[in-house]
Formats: structure tokens, sequence, C-alpha cells
């Protein structure tokens, strides 16, 4: 079955991509807010939930297409949907001149609303560790 594109936006307090791109495009920066530990080695993230001394989860994804200081892409390894990957992308507000996180996601549409609530507690996570 093919899985259901979601965009989700969240809006950052912030008015210097180069605050927020390090948070996005580096281990250190996406274990604020990610996951619990997080390596890059090149192109590949490992990213691990949990301890690893206890139960945990260890995925890895691989960066397919980065632009500094705008989008970073996304791929699961064990991604079996071949248009599926996720992607965060720092957009300015006209309005306020405040960045926003436009994140890109795949689901099953029955598992929509589990990944929408996945992103709002990293969100809610991002701003507990950062302020953003």
């Amino acid at each position: 079955m093919k899985k259901k594109k979601i965009n989700i936006e969240h809006e950052l307090r912030c008015k210097h991509a180069s605050i927020i791109w390090p948070l996005l495009s580096t281990d250190a920066g996406l274990k604020k807010w990610i996951a619990d530990e997080v390596t890059r080695q090149g192109e590949q993230m490992t990213f691990t939930w949990g301890e690893t001394w206890s139960n945990h989860e260890i995925k890895t994804a691989h960066v397919v297409e980065e632009s500094r200081q705008e989008r970073i892409r996304f791929v699961w390894d064990d991604e079996t949907d071949s248009d599926a990957y996720w992607e965060m992308l720092i957009e300015r507000s006209d309005i306020t001149g405040d960045y926003i996180l436009v994140v890109t996601d795949f689901a099953l549409p029955e598992d929509e609303e589990s990944l929408r609530d996945i992103w709002q507690q990293n969100f809610e996570q991002l701003h507990q560790s950062t302020g953003l």
C-alpha cells in the first residue's frame, strides 16, 4: 500500500537560519529533539531511541538532498515505499519575519494521526531544549 504524503508546519520564533540549520542537519542538533542518540557519518545517520542497554530502537537513514540553510531530506534505509522520504525545510514568514519549519513525511493512512503526534512531541522537545 502506498504511503500518504503529510506536511506539518511549525513556527520557530527565530529570525536567523544559522541558528536553526544545525538543529536539522547535525547529529548534535538532532539529538536535542528527534532521538536520544544520533550519529552522522557522511550521508548516513543513525538514530537511537531509548537506552542502548535496555529497550531501544535503532534506525538508519541516508541524507539524499541537502541545501544548506534551507532543506534536508532523508530516506530510511528500511523504507519499502520508493516515493517515501522525510524532509525538513525552513521558510521565512512574510508576516512575522520568523522562520517556519515545514516537515514532509509519509505514512500509511491508518498511521497518519500517530505520525502527526510524534512530530508534535518532537516540536515540543525542540522548544524545551532550545526555546524555538
